[in-house]
């Protein structure tokens, strides 16, 4: 079978082909990769992406668009941000109708591999892809565990019994998804520029809640969450009294935390582990109500999540001498909220510094108020411009500069070497680096010039 991926170097769309490729390369079969440099990375195509490193430990090849690349006889792969504007796309269906390949969007091919393990998906507006990778170390334990991460990583070893996934809501893409189990982590209006509002984009978790097989896990301290109306078999998971698994005696410092966690009023076990930060405490006691619901021990619980590595870009931390430099995903008000508070917790006294990219003009205006106030939070803020690719949508005209008035912080820079050296001449400090898209690269320019 030949196998053709149209925009591989998205993150789910890497992930899904590390995958495929893993299962097919054992039966000597080849693994077509393509993706268009351009709409990656529009100044310079031949730019690094880190989606590309376990794409490139496949040997899996990625070339430009061209139609000559759809030949009759393929299984194509088309990512979500492409239509039939796209060559590839087009010809793919044209041959499609003719009865000469079989086209299957990315969450359509996922709905149908889920079906083959017992699959256990991670969805909710915050904390999906660590949820995920948190979950397929702890599962790893029990038996042989595939999975498919955000961050551009995926695998399915030998004899795999569970599959991990990282479920996305956008455009409801999650509803090709009839997995065994489910984590929804929380629930907040995102997605402005496809949801009407937050009784829409509600819906769409209460329907994916609905169609699980086996159980599904809920962040109960959310309120949006408890209004979801579950037939499924369910657990609540949370800090709150009202929740099925709660965790108690909860202590925080830079050594990591502690904490109890209560499984229907009565002791689970005590953990211990060795992040920080809310959102890995909830995210942790999502996986730890999965494997009650799963009959996984309290011992294997305390194992996994205390030795588990943490996920590209998702507070990914480097330190040199008195600078301590952070990565994170974090392109949503709350989750840069969250953020700034664990850098805080983790490094206690020190200066922070937060640099914001950001990426769809929708979710700057319509969330611009909140962004300027949780950004705030920092000592410094820096403000990177949009990307040069960012779609520009219907009634929105704004620019990174909006966001800057509504600062009493901010400061907009390039993302250039003179920006990289204004940032190092302000350290020490805690730079953290917040954005969907590309600003590590800025980070590694400033770790040049200390």
């Amino acid at each position: 079978m030949h196998y053709h991926f149209i925009g591989i170097k998205g993150s789910g769309m890497a992930s899904l082909a590390t995958i495929v490729a893993y299962k097919n390369f054992k039966n000597d079969e080849f693994i077509y990769g393509y993706d268009d440099k351009e709409k990656l990375n529009f100044s310079d195509i031949e730019k690094y992406i880190f989606t590309q490193k376990p794409l490139e430990e496949r040997n899996i090849p990625i070339t430009s668009f061209s139609e000559d690349n759809i030949q009759e006889g393929m299984v194509v792969i088309v990512g979500n941000a492409f239509d039939d504007t796209n060559p590839e796309v087009k010809k793919a269906f044209e041959l499609q109708k003719q009865g000469k390949t079989t086209v299957y969007w990315y969450h359509e091919f996922l709905g149908q591999l889920v079906n083959e393990y017992t699959s256990i998906s991670v969805a909710g507006t915050h904390g999906k892809t660590t949820t995920t990778g948190m979950l397929s170390h702890v599962m790893s334990l029990a038996s042989p565990t595939g999975f498919l991460i955000g961050d551009g990583t995926g695998d399915m070893p030998d004899n795999s019994r569970y599959f991990v996934l990282e479920s996305c809501e956008y455009k409801r893409h999650f509803l090709a998804y009839y997995p065994q189990y489910a984590i929804i982590t929380n629930i907040e209006l995102d997605h402005v520029d496809y949801y009407k509002d937050m009784e829409d984009y509600r819906s769409a978790f209460e329907t994916f809640a609905n169609q699980v097989k086996k159980g599904v896990v809920l962040f109960g301290d959310d309120e949006e969450v408890l209004k979801l109306h579950i037939t499924t078999e369910h657990l609540y998971y949370g800090l709150h009294d009202n929740n099925d698994v709660q965790a108690v005696n909860v202590i925080q410092n830079e050594n990591g935390m502690q904490f109890d966690v209560l499984y229907k009023k009565e002791k689970f076990g005590t953990f211990k582990l060795p992040f920080v930060g809310k959102p890995l405490l909830w995210n942790s006691l999502g996986v730890i109500a999965v494997g009650i619901m799963e009959g996984l021990s309290y011992e294997l619980l305390q194992e996994g999540l205390s030795t588990f590595p943490g996920v590209k870009r998702r507070f990914t931390t480097e330190e040199n001498k008195d600078n301590v430099y952070i990565d994170d995903y974090a392109h949503h008000p709350t989750a840069v909220k969250y953020m700034i508070e664990a850098a805080r917790v983790k490094y206690p006294g020190k200066k922070v510094i937060a640099i914001f990219k950001p990426d769809r003009y929708s979710r700057i205006y319509y969330f611009m108020d909140r962004f300027a106030q949780e950004l705030d939070k920092a000592d410094e803020v820096y403000l990177c411009h949009f990307p040069e690719n960012a779609a520009k949508e219907d009634g929105i005209d704004i620019t990174i500069q909006d966001l800057a008035d509504k600062s009493s912080k901010a400061v907009v820079i390039a993302e250039d070497e003179e920006a990289a050296k204004q940032l190092a001449s302000r350290g020490p400090a805690v730079y953290l680096f917040m954005s969907s898209k590309d600003i590590y690269k800025l980070k590694n320019i400033v770790k040049t010039f200390q």
